[in-house]
């Protein structure tokens, strides 16, 4: 067994652990059994659940056997929030998500040994044990063991508690179900280590007392530190929308462009928790970002590493060429449609059929505010169609100057872009 504790602390990936001597001894003799939950909240997995999928992966490659959960039961509830109640979801709607995420998820870790690893990982889905569970077994068997005076004072609870909505009993029970899961999988597993966000930290120690109390075994969990930038601002979110793992919510494009524009003061912290980098590389490009930062070196790794990882390399690799295109230093007319289409969508741009004059265009996409000064951007050699100079201020855009049928890419200047486009 490698140290794991070590390198999982050095990349910043462990926020608190409780009893980490214990912990560190425990890995040191493995493989232990270590498991991580996910709700299946929505149809995705998002940027915050990464960090835990990536310290799965982590600890499957030093050699330990690793679970990852889907909460088909749980998600039916949904973990407390501190401000409101959750919208229950279907019961189908529920299973749909449950469905996807199990596919998300098998890319990142190794269920059948064919990277070499150990232990195989192993997929579960709370549901199993939950479902045949009665009301009247589980407050026996589970609700027997916890006292209210201490759930209430974990932090989403009080804070609802506070609050003039209040919490429901649905919701306020939500801790028991998932320290019955840590429960179930010590039993099957022997799992005896659960990771989490940091602000999980009550739902995993609930699981810690629960196999204390049921089975007399000390268990360990350990959560990640929530990423925030250097104003506080959570990481994953861009204009207000959750950077989402799966391509249909989040394209590559997106997803690349993200990481590639992260700030200078986060992106180091970044690479080591999310890349397999070596500190040696890590510290090189450390060393970029003080000393040539206009190179961007370090996210350029960063945003290559993300999109190869969630994406795949061929999809890093169309993104780039779409990326280097769209700023004079490729042929758009080589990308592929779907990639045209994701680059541009991030475009600023309007509807503009075939047939429109390219004096009209340039004012519809917004890259000049009059036709006067769009004849003198023509004049002045500043405009361009998907890469090509244009000279005519008579010029109609035609069917062949949309790629793919769909998308004419103007420019005005170096770094003035804009999509005309047409369904």
């Amino acid at each position: 067994m490698t140290d794991i504790l070590d390198e999982l602390q050095w990349r910043g990936a462990v926020a608190q652990t409780t009893d980490e001597a214990a912990l560190r001894q425990a890995l040191a003799d493995g493989p232990i059994t270590v498991y991580c939950g996910f709700d299946p909240t929505a149809p995705s997995l998002h940027f915050g659940n990464f960090v835990q999928l990536v310290a799965l992966r982590r600890l499957q490659r030093a050699g330990h056997k690793v679970i990852c959960l889907v909460g088909g039961s749980t998600g039916l509830i949904g973990d407390p929030k501190p401000t409101s109640e959750r919208q229950l979801r279907t019961k189908e709607h529920t299973a749909h998500n449950v469905g996807r995420i199990k596919e998300l998820v098998r890319p990142f870790l190794d269920f059948d040994g064919g990277s070499g690893v150990a232990h195989p990982a192993i997929l579960v889905d709370n549901l199993d044990w939950t479902a045949p569970m009665s009301a009247l077994d589980f407050l026996r068997d589970v609700g027997k063991h916890f006292r209210v005076n201490q759930m209430i004072r974990k932090d989403a609870i009080s804070a609802r508690l506070e609050s003039q909505e209040g919490i429901s009993y649905t919701e306020f029970s939500y801790q028991l179900l998932q320290a019955l899961d840590y429960l179930e999988l010590y039993r099957l597993h022997g799992c005896t280590l659960q990771l989490g966000g940091s602000d999980q930290w009550g739902n995993l120690t609930a699981g810690v007392d629960l196999i204390h109390r049921t089975e007399g075994a000390s268990v360990h969990a350990l959560t990640s530190p929530l990423l925030t930038d250097s104003h506080g601002v959570k990481y994953g979110k861009s204009e207000g929308n959750a950077i989402w793992l799966s391509a249909d919510m989040t394209s590559p494009y997106a997803f690349y462009q993200y990481f590639l524009n992260v700030e200078d003061a986060s992106v180091i912290k970044l690479l080591k928790v999310f890349t397999d980098r070596s500190r040696e590389e890590i510290d090189e490009l450390e060393r970029l970002v003080a000393d040539e930062p206009h190179r961007r070196a370090a996210q350029r790794a960063l945003a290559a590493d993300m999109t190869s990882l969630v994406h795949g390399e061929e999809a890093t690799a169309a993104v780039q060429a779409a990326s280097e295109a769209l700023f004079g230093k490729g042929d758009l007319t080589a990308l592929d449609a779907r990639t045209l289409i994701d680059a541009t969508a991030e475009l600023p741009g309007a509807d503009v059929p075939a047939g429109t004059a390219l004096l009209e265009a340039l004012v519809a996409t917004g890259l000049v505010d009059s036709k006067k000064a769009a004849r003198r951007a023509i004049a002045d050699g500043a405009v361009s169609i998907n890469g090509t100079k244009v000279s005519d201020e008579q010029l109609v855009l035609g069917p062949g100057d949309y790629l793919h049928g769909r998308v004419a890419v103007l420019r005005r200047g170096r770094k003035n872009l804009a999509a005309a486009r047409q369904s």
